[in-house]
């Protein structure tokens, strides 16, 4: 594993987002979904495709905190600019589970 300096870690915008819109993506190549996650008065709400449809359901997703990288610059997938990248980790399936805080915390706050 490579090691990075403090400063490396420090340029990654991490932020909590509450999504507040999910629907199928029904144009992308694997089965996934358009993720609108709302990141607060600062950064506003901003696209995202994720590929999350083994573990989730579009309804369920709808009102979940999420972890993403928001400093990407935007990435046109198909026919959407996805402009953040909801993080998560794969399960023992190769499933994605979504990274999620256990409690409420402000829109918008980075990760420490």
């Amino acid at each position: 594993m490579e090691q990075i300096e403090w400063n490396d870690f420090l340029k990654v915008e991490l932020r909590v987002g509450k999504i507040i819109e999910a629907e199928v993506f029904e144009k992308a190549r694997k089965p996934a979904y358009i993720l609108h996650v709302d990141f607060g008065e600062e950064l506003g709400v901003r696209k995202s495709s994720a590929q999350i449809t083994k573990l989730y359901q579009p309804q369920d997703l709808v009102g979940k905190l999420v972890v993403a990288v928001v400093n990407f610059p935007k990435k046109q997938i198909g026919p959407i600019q996805s402009e953040c990248l909801v993080t998560g980790f794969h399960n023992a399936d190769g499933d994605v589970a979504l990274c999620i805080p256990e409690f409420e915390v402000p829109l918008g706050t980075k990760l420490l």
